[in-house]
């Protein structure tokens, strides 16, 4: 019994989550994912892994290796403000799914899943950036016009 509040207590005072998962093209046949996920404070370095199904397409845990036929398809790395960027080359045609999964050492991972269709992916700018992270945002913003007249 004490075992099992230990491990639950520990879970919940490592509440790493991931807080959002946007995409976009980068290139014609290229996806730009990222992972945007929240740590506690003082978290040591986490680790970060992009997997469609079984299939490891990239991480940055230096224990795990990556899905051969992934090897110069499929890059991850973590940048500052905790964000975790896929780019993977050569998407194929249809939906794919994406699932996004971050680990501190010692810990469960936690996983976001999104699925992306290629022929309507936006080209990464500040706009797509926009349309996907901030929707109620916009709307208000584009509605707010027509409310002042």
């Amino acid at each position: 019994m004490f075992l099992l509040i230990t491990v639950l207590l520990f879970g919940f005072a490592s509440a790493q989550k991931v807080v959002q998962l946007s995409y976009c093209s980068v290139a014609e046949n290229n996806l730009r994912m990222d992972c945007k996920f929240a740590l506690p404070a003082e978290s040591p370095e986490p680790f970060c892994k992009y997997t469609q199904g079984e299939r490891l397409l990239d991480t940055t845990d230096p224990d795990e290796e990556q899905h051969a036929p992934y090897k110069n398809r499929a890059k991850a790395r973590i940048f500052p403000g905790n964000v975790c960027r896929l780019l993977f080359k050569n998407l194929p045609k249809g939906k794919s799914n994406f699932t996004c999964n971050i680990r501190l050492a010692d810990s469960a991972a936690v996983t976001k899943t999104s699925v992306v269709e290629k022929k309507l992916l936006l080209p990464c700018s500040a706009w797509s950036v926009l349309l996907q992270s901030c929707s109620g945002l916009l709307l208000t913003l584009m509605t707010l016009p027509a409310l002042l007249w």
